[in-house]
């Protein structure tokens, strides 16, 4: 069995070891693998295992050793899934693994936005406070999280803990999601999409990209979003579009937003939400702490050895055998 790694470094930037994949057949490991060496890297490989890295119908179809597809992620957008079930390979993702993590760095955003930690911080520290007659000072509007309203767009792992939080947060919550009737015994209140707009103080995205998704959060959407709103997307940069986010941080329509992903990463320096105000940028690292990559690990060695014995878990797609 060849096992091939097609970009290892973000899952695992040289603090934890591969080493226990060896079990399983030979390893071969590359940091990253641009699109021209994807199919030189893994012609050979039985099993190959990749976080972002494309892989395509053109790649799939070439590949005949080719039979299971492990992620490092949850997401599966970047792989031809038609394709896969066309050749019988397997596509096993990483579920659940950062729902905490990534509902975390949702409110990381927030709090920074409402209590501006930094901005005081950086202040203090450059002397100003020493220098100030009074006792205390803002240097910006702090918002308190009591009794605003969070609308939550998806009802999945992450945003069902998003919602958690907000509850202890003392947060009026409201999730808009394309099944409700899953959680008609849940105690929380689904609504449409245009009310939960129109009534959020902050609006934070939790959802797959899908052609349904992809550039949701445009013109019109962000017309029905109440005046002032803060905007969270720790999903996929493109259910955003970027030029229509930017206008309305601009206008003052949107007070703030905070963004783990972009529409194309690593990001071009002419993308529009590098020039404008009051957002925060992080480069797609919600996921990335050290105790989630070590979840990641053990899911990842649970999805190979449970394949390796003929009983395949996490599959996403409907392989051909």
């Amino acid at each position: 069995m060849n096992i091939v790694i097609l970009d290892s470094v973000t899952a695992n930037p040289g603090d934890l070891s591969w080493d226990f994949l060896e079990k399983y057949g030979k390893l071969t490991v590359y940091d990253r693998s641009p699109v021209d060496l994807i199919y030189e890297r893994a012609k050979d490989a039985d099993i190959v295992i990749l976080n972002k890295t494309p892989m395509s119908r053109q790649t799939i179809e070439k590949l005949p050793r080719l039979k299971m597809i492990a992620l490092l992620a949850t997401g599966y957008n970047i792989i031809d899934c038609d394709a896969a079930d066309e050749y019988g390979v397997n596509v096993v993702n990483i579920p659940s693994y950062s729902a905490s993590a990534v509902a975390q760095q949702t409110f990381a955003f927030i709090l920074e936005y409402a209590n501006r930690i930094g901005l005081h911080s950086d202040s203090v520290l450059s002397g100003e406070w020493a220098k100030y007659p009074d006792f205390c000072y803002q240097l910006a509007p702090l918002r308190e999280l009591l009794d605003k309203t969070i609308g939550i767009i998806g009802f999945g792992k992450i945003g069902r803990r998003v919602a958690e939080i907000a509850k202890a947060f003392e947060m009026k919550v409201l999730i808009h999601t394309a099944h409700p009737e899953k959680y008609k015994d849940e105690n929380y209140n689904f609504v449409d999409r245009d009310t939960l707009l129109a009534n959020s103080d902050f609006v934070t995205i939790h959802c797959p990209l899908t052609p349904e998704t992809e550039k949701m959060v445009n013109v019109e959407f962000i017309s029905k979003m109440k005046d002032g709103a803060f905007l969270v997307n720790t999903s996929r940069g493109g259910e955003l579009d970027e030029a229509a986010v930017k206008a309305a941080l601009d206008s003052g329509k949107l007070s703030g937003a905070g963004v783990d992903v972009l529409s194309v990463e690593p990001p071009v320096p002419e993308n529009p939400l590098f020039h404008t105000k009051n957002i925060y940028i992080t480069p797609h690292i919600a996921w990335a702490s050290y105790d989630t990559r070590v979840r990641l690990m053990h899911i990842l060695e649970e999805n190979i050895s449970a394949f390796c014995s003929g009983n395949p878990i996490n599959v996403v797609n409907s392989p051909r055998v």
